[in-house]
């Protein structure tokens, strides 16, 4: 599996990048977001790699960071989620917007994405509500950028450590995912603390998504 490709910039469009790897041309599927991040024709990039296989396809899509990528691989978990979709949503809300969405529950957010109907961007969220504060907490180790460089090599992508069930995991230990979570999403360390110090005494912050999304509605603005 191609798991990063790094190469010179042969051919840029909306929705993908040609790269010329050592005189192999990679033609990368890309979001609107990520293509308008790349450099110009002729210089240096690279992408992390996710590679699709079918009885008659065979198609690269590209992430600038492993976060976007691992947001990338629970999107297209969800039925009706293909590629393509999944880089609408990310090409939309960013990783960071989708984690918020989806830990708010927001599907209007992830119907913005063109494409994505309300009942699809619903299941997303009721499906992965669970799953994407432990992407959030790890955001921070996920999020560098690749380099530039002329190799195709194999990055493996870091997996989400298994939550234990609510019911065993001890208030601090997810106190403590919801702090990194919510300062991976770029809140600064004192409104993240201050937050979750508030959602903590919510009865209903009985785990870490719960208290990611009682804390997330406290620091939204107010109307």
């Amino acid at each position: 599996m191609i798991g990063r490709i790094a190469g010179i910039i042969l051919h840029r469009a909306m929705d993908h990048v040609l790269i010329d790897v050592r005189g192999v041309g990679y033609v990368v599927h890309v979001s609107p977001r990520t293509a308008q991040s790349l450099p110009p024709v002729g210089e240096a990039c690279a992408l992390y790699t996710d590679l699709l296989v079918r009885e008659d396809l065979l198609q690269l899509f590209g992430f600038p960071t492993l976060l976007e990528k691992e947001w990338h691989r629970l999107l297209t978990s969800v039925q009706g989620i293909g590629a393509k979709a999944s880089l609408a949503i990310l090409g939309t809300l960013g990783p960071e917007g989708v984690g918020r969405a989806i830990a708010l529950g927001d599907a209007g957010a992830i119907k913005s994405a063109p494409g994505v109907g309300p009942k699809l961007a619903q299941r997303v969220v009721l499906e992965l509500k669970d799953k994407a504060p432990t992407v959030m907490a790890l955001g921070a180790d996920l999020s560098v950028d690749t380099a530039p460089g002329d190799d195709v090599i194999e990055a493996p992508v870091a997996k989400p450590r298994k939550a234990a069930a609510p019911a065993a995991q001890p208030k601090t230990n997810f106190t403590a995912e919801a702090l990194s979570a919510l300062t991976n999403l770029g809140y600064s360390p004192a409104d993240a603390a201050a937050a979750v110090a508030r959602a903590s005494d919510d009865p209903d912050a009985t785990d870490t998504a719960k208290l990611i999304r009682i804390a997330l509605r406290a620091l939204a603005p107010k109307d």
